[in-house]
């Protein structure tokens, strides 16, 4: 499968992806708002999982490669979470942090976005963050989403919730 924008190509991850996924993940400071940055293990791990959640649900996050010289920049896309409490269709993305603050995740999630409402049954999807998270924050309302419900998680301290109705996104 593979989605496109402008400037962007989301397709399925490989385990090929590796290396260039492997960059972003365990760059402290792309990771800040994680816990920690990936271990190669961890970075394997992700990679399998979004490959089964292709199979499972029909998505996942894909990676994100610029259409002018086929470099992955990082990944985006939709999975299923755990948000206060209740299993929830979330955008999420990671971009290099080169290429962070050129559009880029905003362009890849809106075009999440899209795909949850052309091809899925789902009414709503969210975007949630650790509270200091502006940059995440501020794609979240980029893609047209409103803030929805904040809440203390002990993973993340304080958690925000944006997301975007089926009906809103038709009035977009």
């Amino acid at each position: 499968m593979e989605l496109q924008t402008t400037r962007l190509i989301l397709r399925e991850y490989t385990m090929e992806d590796f290396e260039a996924i492997y960059e972003i993940l365990s760059d402290a400071e792309t990771m800040k708002y994680y816990p920690s940055p990936f271990s190669k293990e961890k970075v394997e791990n992700w990679i399998k999982w979004n490959i089964d959640n292709y199979t499972t649900f029909g998505f996942g996050l894909w990676t994100v490669v610029l259409k002018e010289n086929g470099r992955m920049i990082g990944d985006c896309g939709i999975t299923m979470q755990n948000i206060h409490g209740k299993i929830k269709p979330e955008i999420g993305y990671h971009i290099n942090k080169e290429y962070q603050s050129m559009g880029y995740a905003t362009e890849a999630a809106m075009r999440c976005k899209d795909y949850i409402f052309e091809k899925t049954p789902f009414n709503i999807v969210f975007s949630y963050m650790k509270h200091t998270n502006m940059a995440s924050a501020k794609v979240a309302q980029k893609n047209g989403m409103r803030l929805v419900d904040e809440f203390e998680d002990p993973v993340d301290t304080v958690t925000k919730v944006y997301a975007i109705t089926r009906k809103e996104w038709e009035k977009q």
